[in-house]
């Protein structure tokens, strides 16, 4: 699931993201961060589900951290795509490649959100919401 996680200046000097890691003993991984004194905003993805990741993100609102969450990682316009599989070797976790019939395949749960493949899209088709 990836996550908007909104630190306010009350909390953006606390090692919350780490606590919370070593608490849930999950690996969360920092998508991208806007920090400074004022104010810090990471987007995150966090590999959990059902109530474990209901649990942490509890743990995040607990120590003062807005928590959005993300409908959707990335939007394909299924029907302009040409299954080109231009986005599939340059795509790092793996979330997109052809299945059997040469369709392509996209799997949510394994995106990062490097957007490396709205970049390499020839007809431009994938995009992020």
């Amino acid at each position: 699931m990836r996550v908007k996680l909104i630190y306010s200046h009350e909390v953006v000097d606390k090692p919350i993201l780490a606590s919370i890691i070593l608490m849930a003993k999950i690996p969360i991984n920092i998508l991208e961060a806007k920090v400074n004194a004022q104010k810090g905003e990471l987007i995150v993805s966090i590999p959990a589900t059902g109530d474990k990741l209901k649990e942490i993100l509890d743990l995040f609102r607990r120590e003062g951290v807005q928590v959005q969450e993300f409908a959707e990682t990335l939007r394909i316009d299924w029907d302009k795509c040409m299954a080109c599989g231009a986005c599939i070797s340059p795509c790092p976790t793996k979330a997109l490649r052809f299945r059997e019939d040469w369709s392509l395949e996209f799997d949510e749960e394994k995106c990062v959100a490097c957007k490396i493949c709205v970049t390499v899209c020839p007809v431009k088709v994938i995009s992020m919401p």
